[in-house]
């Protein structure tokens, strides 16, 4: 894949720039600032992008920021954002819209070379990657009401791992399950959450994201 890559630190961007390339990825740009990411996207029209949340000049949200304007205006980007803290209000609002193609990992996954790479493979293919602990943490929101308790503690566990942007068949490997269990699993709980009932893994997710947020 073609694949830019914008993040501040010069040690990070370089080390990810290596392994992106050894693993047999083109990398035509490594940028320091949003306002550089958004440049190349342009010029480059890139299979994805992978972007820090915080960078230059105020170290917020730039990143978040540019990565939703890669998505306005170049949809067929895919956009894997890397964040050190769980930013929930971030999270939800790169994945308010449509997930395919998203992802959202934190920074201490990407240590985990594996999981790393496993994410933007998914990413680029067209799927969804959403980092376990930001997920939890999601999961973790409540209202006034917590509609959640109402699920069984496996159901909660597909659920997760579901909204991870895992397929039926990878959440039953996951959990050492049959793939017809996690089915009646997925239909129980969507039951249950008052979700209609969807076909295909990212279109599951969004559903789920959207009953976060209410």
């Amino acid at each position: 894949m073609r694949v830019i890559l914008a993040e501040d630190s010069t040690l990070l961007r370089e080390g990810l720039v290596r392994l992106l390339v050894e693993e047999g990825h083109e990398v035509p740009a490594a940028v320091a600032d949003a306002e550089s990411l958004v440049s190349a996207v342009a010029a480059y029209e890139p299979d994805i992008a992978v972007v820090d949340v915080r960078m230059p000049p105020t170290h917020t949200d730039e990143g978040l920021r540019a990565a939703l304007e890669i998505r306005a205006r170049w949809p067929a980007v895919r956009v894997l954002v890397l964040s050190q803290y769980v930013e929930k209000r971030y999270a939800a609002e790169l994945m308010s819209a449509d997930v395919e193609g998203v992802g959202y990992l934190l920074k201490d996954r990407v240590a985990q070379v594996g999981d790393f790479l496993d994410a933007l493979e998914r990413v680029g293919a067209g799927g969804a990657a959403f980092d376990p602990e930001v997920v939890r943490q999601l999961l973790a929101r409540t209202t006034q009401v917590d509609p959640l308790a109402r699920l069984t503690a496996r159901e909660r566990e597909v659920l997760d791992r579901m909204a991870q942007g895992l397929t039926n068949a990878s959440i039953a490997q996951a959990l050492h399950v049959s793939q017809s269990a996690v089915e009646k699993h997925v239909n129980s709980l969507f039951d249950k959450l008052g979700l209609s009932h969807t076909t295909g893994y990212s279109r599951r997710v969004l559903a789920v994201l959207h009953f976060l947020e209410s």
